[in-house]
């Protein structure tokens, strides 16, 4: 230790000191542990909706688990024991917090009739019935049933649907039964998106 240390350390003491007396110190610590955030949470695993990549999550929630109890995903992390991401998410997958907790985001079906410029909310039925009845006007007047050779077709090529690309096998199978039962041609998946 040198002139110059020795001087630095008795003016820190002698400051460190003054400032004590003057009360400018507390007594005791006033240090508390901050408790653990997933620690009362209930961990669902899921998987991330945007790609055909399929990365496993983990989604914390609170709430009881009351009949009528609302919960709220407050976290969302990579799952680290699924084998396709290993823990980590792309910034779309690791953003869906974000997306899951937007004051933004529709929570129920809204409509915007023909020559209006407004949104207006209807009920999951009205809107179920809705999408059934103008998916088969649709079909009813676009359904091609033969081709010029006579040959039964059964194309429908004004509507497409889109798909699910985190969905497994035995869903992809039923959903693309489904559609080709409607004679849909132009099926895909959302992971092109």
């Amino acid at each position: 230790m040198n002139r110059r240390q020795f001087f630095k350390l008795c003016a820190s003491s002698t400051a460190t000191s003054a400032i004590t007396a003057l009360g400018l110190m507390p007594g005791e610590a006033l240090a508390a542990v901050r408790e653990f955030k997933l620690l009362r949470a209930k961990e669902t695993r899921n998987n991330c909706c945007y790609c055909s990549v399929g990365c496993g999550l983990l989604m914390y929630s609170h709430g009881s688990n009351g009949k009528n109890a609302e919960k709220s995903i407050f976290h969302i992390e990579g799952d680290a024991d699924h084998p396709v991401n290993r823990g980590s998410l792309c910034p779309k997958g690791a953003g869906l917090v974000d997306y899951v907790n937007s004051p933004n985001r529709n929570h129920f079906p809204e409509v915007r009739e023909p020559g209006t410029n407004e949104w207006k909310r209807i009920s999951w039925n009205e809107a179920f019935g809705r999408i059934a009845r103008l998916m088969k006007q649709d079909r009813d007047a676009n359904l091609i049933e033969k081709n010029s050779d006579g040959t039964r077709v059964n194309r429908w090529l004004s509507t497409g649907m889109m798909t699910s690309s985190a969905q497994p096998n035995e869903g992809a199978f039923i959903t693309h039964k489904f559609a080709r039962s409607l004679g849909l041609v132009a099926i895909d998946t959302i992971a092109r998106n």
